[in-house]
């Protein structure tokens, strides 16, 4: 019984990290291009990763390799370090890659796994649909056997334009034929495609007259993948390098977690699995540290390899160890036939990965929802007309400059009893509350902090100006599950200026750590009964406006 139950569970796992094997080479070979990286980066970090996750990370269904987000951010991150030379480049890449793998280890530590909720999500839409377009474009050029030098959309497009009469024909042939061939074959979801179309491409590669280097003449191919001297080990870079490496793996370390996140949270919502934040950073932090240590590409769970997965029936993350168990033995018995795949085909096979995010429909609920339309623009636009480096930066800065502008807004309703009974609500957004007469209670409706305590305590005042004859204002503060110093001080301020003014100051709803900062504070006139967990009918009833002659109840 033991023994039927073992196949049971590892069979499938075994199969499906056949399969992904044969998805992540490929893939890897492209992204390490995509990156302006030998092809040897692409595999050693999808090995490091997948087997680092498997050790660390939560998720049954994640294939943690290059990404092809990853590998487009740190193309663009390279040229931003100062005095990079030719000899430099891979080394400064693995600083990169350790930097940004040593950024997610103290998230981890930190228990920073809440950052996520600081990623919109229509950031991330936005930045995905961006960088699908600029990978394409520049996986376009290659189809045509150019390398493209811009990172933007409309330089990349006006550079090919300009550049027409150096298109390679046969390299535009192959590539064409292969992104149609892959086209074809997603009505065979069980077909291995990308397997079927290298395969054929590189049998086709002697008819059209390729050969191993050259652009302009023959079709180029991956090359040799030289093996020696495969071994961790730290980059050689003076201090300096290694400064600019860690300020600029914060934007790369973003881009991973956000992807990686995105996909691992959505595998978890649709089987009911348990993930923690805090050990993903952990997993993740390992894998890139490890990748970087063998000079390999940054390394995120990528929505294809992870969702591909799924659909294969993985059962847990030996499915991972069996796909970097297939890309080593690649690397031990398949180098020679590797190194004969067409650059055509392999661009052809990431335009065709690039479909699901090229679409709109990921971005229709927030137009029809009339929500985040800005951010959700801005994050398109930055990333196209500034590249995918600034335009992740840019992104991400407007979408917290509008949440800090959000939370800031002194927006509160006025609060009445509505038909005589015990629930006190809005009273504009229900007709029959009433107010109770001599008292304003008021309910802020963002939680109060240093940045809109004193608009909301001036409104406050403004709204008691306009109610004359008020001895009390009641604060419903339900919104605000803590307070720090700022808007402590600003509410014991709030309270003395009130009682100078014959007014007296109640905050009803506390939750527990207000209530205890505010009890051990000793504010004036916010003690005592002045403080108060229970419910706005009650704080209204302990002063004597019991409706139905009830007596009042004990607070506290």
């Amino acid at each position: 019984m033991g023994g039927t139950r073992f196949v049971k569970i590892r069979w499938p796992d075994l199969l499906a990290g056949l399969a992904i094997s044969g998805l992540v080479v490929p893939e890897a070979l492209a992204y390490a291009g995509i990156a302006g990286a030998p092809p040897l980066s692409g595999l050693m970090a999808a090995v490091a990763g997948m087997i680092s996750y498997a050790l660390l990370g939560t998720s049954r269904y994640a294939i943690v390799a290059a990404t092809s987000s990853s590998a487009a951010v740190l193309a663009a991150a390279l040229p931003a370090i100062p005095g990079m030379t030719g000899g430099q480049q891979l080394a400064l890449s693995a600083a990169l890659v350790i930097s940004s793998g040593v950024l997610f280890l103290l998230c981890s530590a930190l228990g920073l796994g809440a950052m996520a909720a600081f990623i919109a999500r229509p950031v991330v839409r936005g930045f995905s649909l961006g960088i699908a377009a600029i990978i394409s474009v520049r996986q376009f050029a290659t189809l045509c056997g150019l390398h493209a030098a811009h990172t933007a959309v409309l330089p990349l497009l006006l550079e090919l334009y300009a550049r027409r009469a150096q298109w390679h024909g046969p390299s535009l042939l192959l590539g064409l034929a292969a992104l149609a061939l892959l086209l074809l074959l997603r009505r065979l979801p069980r077909m291995p495609a990308t397997l079927v179309v290298l395969a054929l491409g590189t049998t086709c590669l002697p008819l059209l007259g390729a050969h191993s280097a050259g652009i302009g003449a023959g079709i180029s191919v991956v090359g040799p993948i030289a093996m020696s001297g495969v071994h961790p080990r730290l980059p050689e870079l003076p201090l300096d390098a290694w400064v600019h490496a860690a300020g600029v793996s914060l934007a790369l370390m973003l881009v991973l977690f956000a992807e990686s996140y995105g996909a691992v949270r959505s595998c978890a919502l649709r089987h009911g699995d348990t993930i923690n934040v805090n050990r993903e950073l952990l997993g993740l932090g390992v894998a890139n540290v490890a990748a970087g240590l063998f000079q390999g590409l940054p390394v995120g769970a990528g929505y294809s390899a992870t969702y591909a997965n799924e659909s294969l029936g993985a059962r847990s993350r030996l499915a991972g160890v069996v796909a970097a168990a297939g890309v080593v033995a690649t690397l031990c018995f398949l180098r020679p036939w590797v190194a004969r795949i067409p650059e055509p085909v392999l661009a052809a096979i990431v335009i065709y990965s690039m479909r699901h995010a090229l679409g709109f429909a990921p971005l229709r609920p927030y137009l029809a929802w009339k929500r985040d339309r800005a951010v959700l623009a801005v994050a398109v636009g930055a990333v196209l007309c500034f590249g995918i480096l600034n335009g992740l930066l840019v992104a991400i800065a407007v979408s917290l400059v509008l949440l800090i502008r959000e939370l800031s807004q002194p927006r509160f309703s006025v609060l009445g009893r509505l038909g005589g009974g015990h629930d006190f609500v809005s009273i504009t957004a229900h007709l029959g509350a009433v107010t109770i007469p001599g008292m304003l209670i008021l309910r802020p409706e963002e939680p109060l902090f240093f940045g809109n305590v004193e608009a909301v305590l001036d409104r406050a005042v403004a709204q008691l100006a306009a109610a004359p004859g008020t001895h009390m204002l009641i604060l419903s503060l339900e919104e605000s599950p803590d307070l720090d110093g700022t808007a402590i001080e600003a509410l014991g301020q709030f309270a003395a200026q009130l009682r100078r003014n014959g007014c007296e100051l109640r905050l009803a709803r506390l939750k527990d750590p207000v209530l205890e900062v505010l009890d051990s504070a000793a504010l004036p006139g916010l003690t005592g009964a002045a403080l108060s967990s229970a419910s706005v009918d009650a704080v209204v009833a302990a002063q004597g406006q019991v409706p139905g002659g009830l007596p009042p109840p004990v607070l506290r």
